[in-house]
């Protein structure tokens, strides 16, 4: 069944993981993977275009039906296979709500850790002013703090949208585990660490880790001071 499928991806790209951790989660292992170097600009190879033409990862296809944006993907996938696998959308009301919307925050929340990770490791450094540094890691940190809050309301072991793991969880830990490779502290944030430790266990999440990030388990220190 997953041998019609493609996806090209990167390693360590959140939206590419998003992908594969559904694509874990539904049984469809075997699909045809498709590992691109973002440093040798990979991405920008004409495969990539063939499906994306935005020239971006991850790019997916399943048989003649493509769906590129990492969202999109998720929602494709639990909905053509949903007696498939996990059900990553719950059918309790509360959690489905709650699971849309912390899935939607979840876009806020990565573009404010993007905006700090960006700045660091592509605006040159003579560029870079102290003032918008500051600006990104306080915008940074009062979205953690959000996180933390919404956690702390779930309760301890809990995913995001309650006990069960749903899409909300495909689509934001690897927001989370990004968070914790770039430095983020696990003491000042004690419910995301929580989390962090509780999911990356997953074999669905385990399946799919970076492996750039198994071969180099040392992460940076760029969070380390919000």
């Amino acid at each position: 069944m997953a041998k019609n499928m493609t996806l090209l991806w990167g390693s360590g790209s959140p939206p590419c993981w998003r992908v594969m951790i559904a694509l874990e989660e539904k049984g469809l292992q075997g699909y045809n993977s498709r590992l691109l170097s973002f440093d040798k600009e990979e991405i920008k190879s004409q495969e990539v275009f063939n499906i994306n033409p935005r020239g971006q990862v991850p790019s997916f296809k399943h048989g003649d039906v493509i769906v590129n944006e990492s969202y999109a993907a998720c929602f494709y996938l639990e909905s053509q296979f949903k007696s498939q696998g996990t059900k990553l959308i719950p059918d309790s009301t509360e959690e489905q709500a709650l699971m849309y919307q912390r899935m939607f925050e979840g876009l806020t929340f990565y573009d404010k850790l993007t905006a700090v990770i960006f700045y660091e490791y592509y605006v040159p450094e003579d560029e870079r002013l102290a003032s918008a540094v500051k600006r990104h890691k306080e915008a940074l940190s009062a979205e953690l703090k959000l996180w933390e809050g919404y956690l702390h309301k779930t309760g301890s072991g809990s995913n995001l949208a309650g006990k069960s793991f749903t899409l909300a969880d495909v689509v934001i830990f690897p927001t989370v585990a990004t968070l914790f490779r770039f430095g983020l502290s696990e003491k000042r944030y004690p419910r995301l660490g929580e989390y962090y430790a509780l999911l990356r266990e997953r074999p669905s999440i385990k399946a799919s880790w970076p492996p750039h990030w198994l071969e180099n388990t040392k992460g940076q220190d760029t969070l380390n001071d919000i």
